[in-house]
């Protein structure tokens, strides 16, 4: 009988701290997100703030000729509320781009050429990983500049805003 009492105990015992070990290993524990180094160096520090949603003017900017007749797409919505590769989250709404090379918090002026509309977006994330496109626009400044609302990607003017 005592035996039996042993093996209940033992198997209760054993029940439990296997349960509970197993909730423990399923939280997260609450840490800041980690923000990743950018691995390509800033060309020049800030000097003058930009506006975040600048869309209507470039007067007084100073524009570097970075790429003609580049390919631009658009970030698919199942992106929005992911984390890019700079840290912040990605939201369709914002005027935020992915380059392969360009150092993050670089803004630059995206013209589209069929139409010569033009937005400044600020590169926050790498890509796009489709080698004949140079250059992935949120949605938003994607349909602020193209000619189409049904098109896909669109040929781009590319230029660096100086600061």
């Amino acid at each position: 009988m005592r035996n039996k009492k042993n093996i209940l105990f033992a198997t209760i015992a054993f029940t439990l701290i296997s349960g509970f070990s197993y909730v423990i290993s399923q939280t997260k524990p609450t840490t800041d997100p980690k923000i990743s180094q950018d691995t390509v160096k800033n060309v020049r520090p800030a000097l003058i703030p930009l506006p975040v949603d600048s869309v209507f003017t470039d007067k007084g900017l100073k524009l570097k000729p970075y790429k003609k007749n580049a390919h631009a797409s658009y970030y698919a919505d199942r992106f929005n509320g992911k984390r890019t590769a700079n840290g912040s989250r990605f939201n369709n709404n914002s005027y935020t781009a992915a380059h392969k090379k360009l150092p993050f918090g670089t803004r630059v002026k995206v013209t589209n050429e069929a139409n010569g509309k033009f937005v400044i977006v600020k590169i926050t994330d790498r890509g796009p990983f489709v080698k004949t496109r140079e250059i992935d626009l949120s949605k938003r400044a994607f349909m602020d500049i193209t000619k189409s609302k049904g098109a896909g990607a669109m040929k781009v003017t590319i230029e660096t805003i100086v600061e």
